[in-house]
């Protein structure tokens, strides 16, 4: 990254604003108004009573452009935020600073406040709630109070499942939840287009370059300390935080934790793997059940030689080796035959 990029990066710092009370300003121009009010009603009074009118017609202007035009204006400039929330002003294009603590205030009444990610949650309505609203059918309407407003509580990202090709090249349906919250108003604001859109690909696009340098699961034998989307869940969720706060520090974004909420193969390879699982599975219980067995034949070898109990040569040994390992072996119980003749 050379110096110019991160030159651009760096461009907007937040500012901390510092207002005045809105409640004073609020009470001081309702005040004005009424005067204002007052005033025009007196000074026609005056002028009725042959006053001069010089005076009173100009008492009169002044007190109506307050009244209605100053007073509203002033008003304008009054703004409430709420706890963990922020207000991003820009004043005839320029950024002028942040109201980040919560109260009354007033601030410059041109200033306007800037969210550019306001209006991204939507709620459709697929039913109209009363006959007269049948034409609003579909429409989408914007439930998010105070839009103008950018929100600095934790907040979660859950993106669509998507299907990726891991390690090994097997397509697999994953899904990613992000835990994040603003931290930097002004980059939020001002160096990105629409910072929850942006998080919102920068997330996908770290999830693929983090899955694609994994496999689904272990193969075969191999290493137990080689990570696997399945296996290392705490690992891959470290590397997929810092690969996504990587991407969204120019966005003045913290990521909290992301962590892998949906993992499975997708289903044109979902019955290949499971059916690669099952015989894994029957295999290592087969290995286990082969092992125990050879070990009782070798005990039972043993104990017969020790107690003298009976002399067998090699291929009876053998003989009998085969019939226990079939007797433990076998998927099914032995059926006994009792031999009522000589051994030999």
């Amino acid at each position: 990254m050379n110096e110019k990029t991160i030159a651009t990066q760096n461009r907007y710092e937040e500012i901390a604003l510092n207002p005045g009370s809105g409640m004073t300003m609020l009470i001081i121009n309702t005040l004005l108004i009424i005067g204002s009010v007052f005033l025009v009603i007196y000074a026609g009074v005056q002028l009725a009573d042959g006053a001069a009118a010089g005076i009173w017609v100009t008492a009169i202007i002044i007190a109506l452009i307050y009244a209605a035009v100053i007073g509203p204006i002033l008003y304008a400039g009054l703004k409430i935020v709420k706890p963990n929330e922020a207000l991003v002003l820009a004043l005839f294009g320029k950024y002028i600073g942040t109201i980040k603590k919560e109260g009354f205030f007033f601030v410059n009444p041109f200033a306007m406040a800037v969210n550019p990610a306001r209006g991204t949650q939507t709620q459709t309505l697929e039913q109209p709630p009363a006959p007269n609203m049948a034409n609003l059918t579909g429409l989408s309407l914007n439930f998010t109070r105070d839009s103008k407003k950018i929100s600095l509580k934790t907040s979660t990202l859950s993106n669509n499942q998507q299907k990726i090709n891991d390690a090994l090249g097997n397509p697999i349906i994953i899904g990613i939840v992000v835990i994040w919250r603003v931290v930097n108003t002004a980059k939020a604001v001002f160096d990105v287009d629409n910072y929850k859109e942006f998080l919102s690909i920068q997330t996908d696009s770290a999830l693929r370059n983090i899955v694609r340098l994994y496999p689904y699961d272990a193969v075969g034998d191999g290493d137990e300390s080689e990570k696997t989307l399945r296996g290392s869940g705490q690992e891959i969720a470290d590397m997929l935080r810092d690969e996504i706060q990587a991407k969204a520090c120019v966005a003045g974004l913290e990521i909290m934790e992301a962590r892998i909420t949906h993992l499975a193969y997708a289903p044109e390879i979902a019955a290949a793997m499971l059916q690669r699982q099952q015989a894994k599975a029957t295999i290592d219980a087969k290995q286990l059940l082969v092992e125990g067995a050879v070990g009782m034949v070798e005990l039972a070898l043993d104990r017969l030689a020790e107690g003298n109990v009976v002399h067998l040569d090699e291929e009876r040994k053998a003989a009998m080796v085969s019939n226990l390992l079939v007797v433990l072996c076998g998927n099914r119980e032995a059926q006994p035959i009792v031999n009522s003749g000589s051994l030999y």
